[in-house]
């Protein structure tokens, strides 16, 4: 008796524990939580239906919609408190995050999952239509989006070599040399930058074919026609240089901070056993910044896959979409052609193909750093 009465007493007097809640409450909070669920799902069910013209009941705007779903979240919290107790009051407080991130994540994925079945073109008169499948079939078949495809592997591919320089550069901006903290400031300069200006000052002003210094300079060292972007091959070199050039200080900065962290007695016993400067770096340095390197190379992917400003303010794809990414296909689908359901089928696969690839990168990143170390 003595022990049921310290663990009663235990409780705070407005909390009940789980295991002490009554059947019948828990069953009511079930039941809440079930209805309110139930009438969330058949609001949405019956507004999609009849806004696809499936229907013929529903609602003229989608505000009963966000009525359904506050109620759901009131409902879902009050559910909380009667089934779990104490651990439902501590959910309340978890609450708010997740209705934010259903009302501002999930709900919009798929209403873009939806808006990507229908044919909706702005400059037509005949408002959206249901079609199915249609803008899937059209985007295999579409060649514009598989050259964009293409594209947003090279541009991938070429982090690497943007990882090599912003190491080169790391490794010297570490070394004891004059003036350190002078080019470093210098190095970060390109990544203060927005990339629409660095696509203005250098794309548009000293890559100019005409007059730009640098299109200058390469006729003196024997280019007849030095046109950056007139050429498929030599307008994707251009714009990986201007992507590189604005985000390898971003990778450099984290290789140089994983430079200065790391033990200064390691790099000296390998000093004193003999070892050359490349056999510190090879067998010492590089090993132990591995895990640095990986998480710079996969934000910077991140990063590159996302790769439009610059596009779109240079080359505006060109030549015929010989530059474009896949980010800046879907902008012009959208911005030329007012082609809403079709770009967005075309973003929904992006964001497939994103999540599947970025997974599987984590996963390879995670075992080949364990199978080295």
């Amino acid at each position: 008796m003595a022990d049921q009465t310290s663990t009663t007493n235990a409780w705070p007097a407005n909390s009940v524990p789980t295991d002490l809640i009554p059947p019948g409450r828990k069953r009511l909070g079930w039941a809440l939580m079930a209805a309110a669920t139930l009438g969330l799902l058949a609001t949405i069910l019956v507004q999609i239906l009849y806004k696809s013209e499936v229907g013929t009941i529903g609602f003229e705007t989608w505000r009963p919609v966000v009525y359904a779903y506050i109620l759901w979240g009131v409902a879902l919290g009050v559910g909380q408190v009667l089934t779990r107790g104490e651990d439902g009051q501590r959910a309340l407080f978890l609450l708010p995050a997740l209705l934010f991130t259903i009302a501002m994540v999930i709900f919009p994925t798929l209403f873009g999952f939806y808006i990507a079945l229908t044919d909706w073109n702005l400059s037509s008169f005949s408002g959206r239509k249901f079609n199915g499948l249609d803008n899937f079939w059209q985007m295999l078949g579409d060649p514009y989006y598989r050259n964009a495809l293409f594209n947003m592997v090279l541009y991938v591919l070429a982090v690497f070599v943007e990882y090599v320089i912003a190491f080169g550069l790391a490794l010297l901006l570490n070394a004891q040399i004059r003036a350190r903290k002078f080019f470093r400031v210098v190095f970060l300069m390109p990544l203060m930058l927005s990339p629409v200006a660095v696509s203005w000052m250098i794309g548009k002003s000293l890559m100019e074919y005409r007059f730009g210094p640098a299109a200058t300079l390469a006729r003196h060292l024997g280019w007849e026609n030095p046109a950056f972007f007139s050429n498929p091959i030599t307008a994707r070199i251009s714009i990986m240089v201007l992507d590189a050039w604005t985000f390898i200080p971003f990778m450099m900065i984290m290789l140089l901070a994983g430079l200065q962290a790391m033990s200064r007695e390691v790099l000296e016993a390998a000093r004193v056993d003999g070892a050359t400067p490349w056999q510190t770096f090879w067998q010492v340095t590089f090993p132990l910044m591995l895990p640095v390197s990986v998480t710079a190379v996969i934000l910077r992917i991140i990063f590159k896959l996302k790769l439009a400003d610059i596009i779109i303010t240079v080359t505006s794809g060109g030549p015929g979409g010989a530059t474009d990414s896949v980010s800046s296909f879907i902008y012009r689908e959208y911005r030329d052609r007012s082609n809403v359901g079709y770009g967005t089928m075309l973003a929904m696969a992006y964001l497939i193909i994103i999540v599947v690839f970025v997974t599987w990168l984590l996963k390879f990143a995670s075992r080949f750093v364990r199978n080295v170390n």
